[in-house]
């Protein structure tokens, strides 16, 4: 059994997993700054899961930044054929069947809540073209991309969760970073050409963009 502790206070967390039954030597910590950065000790972890492993956590969020991105770890788990529980949330536990109907429930509404991102962004789009306006740069992406790209600009502005580039690429589907980059500047995601500041306008150019302090 294995477990992931991203916080800087972990006395009453290591303390619940000992008592679960996990050893001292397979807990997992990660310091989490909240920053949009890889946590290298759960990359670890990952790598080092075998067949019939059970990932137990003291609370969902110690190892996953949204539902979303637990369900994403959570299928991965699941082609490894590892399981998954946790303390706090007992009713997050892929080794019970009550557990896997709950996560069932969470995938399917995961889905639908991304759906309607993707259906509202396009419709919202739709309706801005039909009064004249000009929304983005569409040449160049199919119906699966412009989902993709909507659902990683949500991830990537997301500052509640503040997700990972892996982590996004990884909900998203995307497996390169330069395609990650690439969907985002198609959504709008700009580097002002004289400070290199990061800004969102769909109206500039990619290679040519200002921020506002260096706009003409």
């Amino acid at each position: 059994m294995h477990e992931l502790v991203p916080s800087q206070k972990f006395d009453l967390q290591i303390d619940a997993l000992l008592k679960a039954g996990v050893k001292e030597k397979n807990i997992y910590k990660d310091v989490s700054s909240g920053a949009k950065t890889n946590r290298k000790n759960l990359d670890s972890l990952l790598s080092k899961l075998r067949e019939e492993d059970v990932v137990i956590v003291w609370k969902m969020d110690r190892i996953a930044r949204s539902v979303s991105h637990m369900l994403k770890l959570v299928d991965e788990f699941e082609q490894l054929e590892v399981g998954f529980r946790s303390l706090q949330e007992p009713f997050i536990d892929t080794t019970s069947a009550h557990g896997k109907f709950v996560l069932t429930i969470f995938s399917a509404v995961a889905e639908m809540e991304r759906n309607i991102i993707v259906e509202r962004t396009l419709a919202g789009q739709e309706s801005a073209r039909r009064r004249g306006a000009v929304i983005g740069r569409r040449k160049g992406l199919s119906k699966k991309a412009e989902a993709q790209a909507i659902l990683a600009e949500n991830d990537y502005r997301d500052k509640k969760n503040q997700l990972s580039i892996t982590e996004i690429m990884k909900l998203v589907d995307i497996n390169s970073k330069a395609t990650l980059y690439k969907y985002l500047a198609h959504r709008g995601r700009r580097n002002c050409k004289v400070c290199k500041a990061m800004f969102w306008d769909n109206d500039q150019d990619v290679d040519n963009a200002n921020c506002k302090r260096h706009i003409k």
